[in-house]
Formats: structure tokens, C-alpha cells, sequence
């Protein structure tokens, strides 16, 4: 199939055509020509879309679907295809399933689910057996099979020495640790950030605190044993700092904060609308602000939606007892245009996370192989539950205004529009 994008702005910083408006055609798979016009031709498949921009797909590092397991919450099939409609060209899963992916034959079964598809499938494979915090899991084996990285997914190493001994491990291939960051003791009970919102509505908080010394610790230990170390999802002002302190230093570290931390506030829990309990939980204004100036800074490498469905028995129930969690791929770059420029959404996007996950980037030009996203910067619109594209409904950005939309992918040679 031959596919032509007619008028697409270019955002790609890597690419001679970064911020000009082109014609991109597109033959099995590879970008063949880039020009201000290409004639249309018969046997086209021609695509014309309004305020239409393309950079480099973007890769999501933290998605969960349900299967196997919880197949009721999200399938690979409509996750694939939720992704794909999002601008999500590749998604990196998480272990949390049922089984859990702490084995080959768990992380095989994951890439099969997903063969053919426009979105490519990375699992991430468990750090410790049936993420557990007790025995380490088969790292090595998982890699070869096709793990990107181990995390215990929303769960902290509490065992000091099975991190160390896993920085180290890793190193003999080159692997990727992810460290969940959360003291466990410290956060307690807690369901919400530790401040006045929380003290007002009488439910239990979780400091900073419990984020903030988890993350030292383990940068100590980075420090003392090499190796690579990715802290998913920060949500502090001094977690931030802290970081950004051990880059100074040489640390091989990287990390990552979730849209919605970025965008919203511990405000959001008046009300007790369980849709906004996520972990890390919303924190203040004064955290949000520097995570903003993080991403600006290179502070923080990589935002994620840590697109996470859950079904509506375990969401609508009471705050203090429901699931944390929400769905985020189809909100993800509406959110963000409302607060950074697009050269800095496709690096937190597509090239750091590649770059860090191990994946080889492609760029926007002629002979390149198009893995493509496309989408407008201008549109704008109150988002509410009949945009969800998920099973599960639990968006924590109903009824938030976004800016722009995805229109889609162009990957694996198949052309996938949400429009």
C-alpha cells in the first residue's frame, strides 16, 4: 500500500524538515519521498486531515491492559487499538497481570498477542517472583525473550540487598531496573497526599516523605553499584531535586512523572470521586509547578499516561477503599498540549523513552522507516466519557478541557486513524 499525507507539519527536531509544512509519501513501510507537494496518483491511499502534524511515534512506558487475567478491564486486542488511536505507535506493559509476566514463557506469550499489529508490544518483565519482593526474578531469560526492563509495577523493592543485587545482575546485559517509588511504612494507609485537603475530608495521607527518601535510598544505591537505574513516576517537588542532583553527579539514573500529575492537584479529592485516586497520589500546586520545570529542564526524561483500566466494581465504591488507577492513553497528548510546546512532547514521547528503554530511534525523513504519529495541535475540547475508547471508563480527566487530538499511526506498515 502506498499512503500519501498531504500538508503535514513536521515536529522533529532530528530531521532536516523539523517545523515545515510537507507532503510525506509513504511505500511498504519506508518514507520515500518528502516534498511541498506530490501529486496524487490512483493506486494512493491519500490522507487529508485538518492542522494535520506528524513526528516519530510515540512510546508509552507505563500502560497496563488486563489480559491475562483481568481480560474484563482491558484486552490486548482493544488496548493495541486504544494506543494506535492515541498516537501510540509502542507501549511497554506492565507485569501486573494474572499471571504475572515473571517468566519467558509469560513475556513470549505477551509479544504473540500482539503480532501483526500497527502498535508494538514491550513487555516489561517482574523484577522479583510474582512481584512479591522476595526472590528475583529470571531477568536474563525474560530479556532474551523480549523484556525491556523489570519493575515490580506500583510496588517498591523494600529489600535493600535484592535491589543492590539486581543493579548489579542487570549489568551483565545491559538491563533496566525500575524502582517504584514509595516507602511503604512511611505512606502507611494513606490513600491521598499528606496535606489540607486530605486533613479536610478526614482521609489518610501519604507524605512526600514516603516518595522522597525511597528515591535517595536508591540513589545510594545506584551509586554504589553502577548500573541503570528508571524511578517511574515521580510526583514531588524534592523528589525532582533530588535527581536532578544525581545526574549532576554522573549517575546513571533516568525518570518519569505521569500526565496527570502534571496537570492536576490534590484539589481534585473534594468531591471523593475515586476516578482521581492514583499512585503516586496528586500532590500540591508547588509539586506540580516543578515537575513542569523538570520536564522543561531534562530533569525528567519521560511522560507517561500510566494508562492503568479498572473495572467499575472496584472504582465505584468508597475513596478510602477503591483501586488506584486510571486510563490515560486517550488524554495524554490533549493534556500536554496545554502546557508544553510540541518539540518538547515528542522528545518526552518518543526519543527519551526509546532512547532509554533501548529502542532505536527513527527520524522523519526520505528512506527512513515510517513509524509515524499524526495529530493536530488546535482542536479543543471538554473531554467526557463517550471519548473513552477503553473498556474500563475510569478517566481521571472527565470533564477537563484538552487541547489538540491524535488522529492516529502510521506503523508496521498499517494505517490506523481515530477519526
Amino acid at each position: 500500500m502506498i499512503t500519501l499525507l498531504k500538508s503535514a507539519k513536521i515536529i522533529d527536531p532530528s530531521s532536516p524538515f523539523h517545523n515545515s509544512v510537507k507532503d510525506i509519501l509513504i511505500s511498504n513501510g519506508v518514507i520515500t519521498e518528502i516534498s511541498d507537494t506530490i501529486d496524487t496518483e490512483e493506486n494512493y491511499n491519500t490522507i487529508t486531515l485538518d492542522n494535520l502534524h506528524v513526528s516519530t511515534g510515540w512510546f508509552d512506558t507505563s500502560v497496563s491492559f488486563g489480559e491475562p487475567g483481568y481480560e474484563e478491564r482491558e484486552t490486548i486486542e482493544n488496548g493495541l487499538s486504544v494506543a494506535a488511536k492515541s498516537g501510540f505507535t509502542r507501549v511497554a506493559v506492565n507485569p501486573n497481570t494474572q499471571p504475572i509476566t515473571d517468566s519467558k514463557s509469560a513475556v513470549e506469550y505477551l509479544i504473540h498477542k500482539a503480532t501483526n499489529k500497527a502498535v508494538t508490544l514491550h513487555p516489561i518483565g517482574a523484577l522479583t517472583q510474582k512481584c512479591e519482593g522476595i526472590e528475583m526474578a529470571e531477568l536474563y531469560d525474560m530479556q532474551q525473550s523480549g523484556a525491556i526492563a523489570f519493575s515490580d509495577y506500583k510496588k517498591p523493592v523494600e529489600n535493600d540487598n535484592l535491589l543492590k543485587i539486581a543493579l548489579l545482575y542487570a549489568q551483565n546485559f545491559d538491563g533496566l531496573v525500575l524502582s517504584f517509588p514509595k516507602n511503604k511504612k512511611i505512606a502507611g494507609e494513606g490513600v491521598a497526599h499528606e496535606g489540607v485537603n486530605a486533613t479536610r475530608l478526614g482521609l489518610k495521607g501519604i507524605p512526600a516523605l514516603a516518595e522522597e527518601i525511597q528515591i535517595a535510598r536508591d540513589l545510594f544505591l545506584l551509586e554504589y553499584t553502577g548500573g541503570k537505574l528508571h524511578i517511574p513516576t515521580i510526583s514531588t517537588k524534592k523528589s525532582v531535586a533530588l535527581i536532578k542532583a544525581a545526574k549532576s553527579k554522573g549517575l546513571n539514573v533516568t525518570c518519569s512523572t505521569a500526565v496527570h500529575n502534571l496537570l492536576l492537584t490534590d484539589e481534585k479529592l473534594i468531591g471523593f470521586d475515586a476516578r482521581v485516586k492514583v499512585n503516586p497520589p496528586l500532590r500540591t500546586e508547588e509539586d506540580r509547578l516543578a515537575l513542569i520545570e523538570g520536564v522543561k529542564n531534562g530533569t525528567i526524561d519521560i511522560i507517561t499516561s500510566d494508562h492503568n483500566p479498572i473495572d467499575i466494581e472496584e472504582k465505584k465504591v468508597e475513596f478510602s477503599i477503591a483501586k488506584d488507577g486510571t486510563i490515560g492513553l486517550e488524554t495524554a497528548f490533549g493534556a500536554l498540549n496545554s502546557i508544553f510546546d510540541l518539540e518538547t512532547i515528542v522528545t518526552c514521547l518518543s526519543t527519551n523513552p526509546k532512547s532509554i528503554f533501548g529502542i532505536d530511534n527513527t527520524s522523519v525523513t526520505i528512506d527512513s522507516k515510517a513509524e509515524l504519529t499524526l495529530f493536530t495541535a488546535e482542536s479543543e475540547i471538554v473531554f467526557n466519557e463517550n471519548d473513552i475508547l477503553s473498556t474500563s471508563k475510569n478517566s481521571i480527566f472527565i470533564g477537563e478541557k484538552l487541547k489538540g487530538k491524535a488522529y492516529g499511526i502510521y506503523a508496521n506498515q498499517q494505517l490506523i486513524l481515530n477519526t
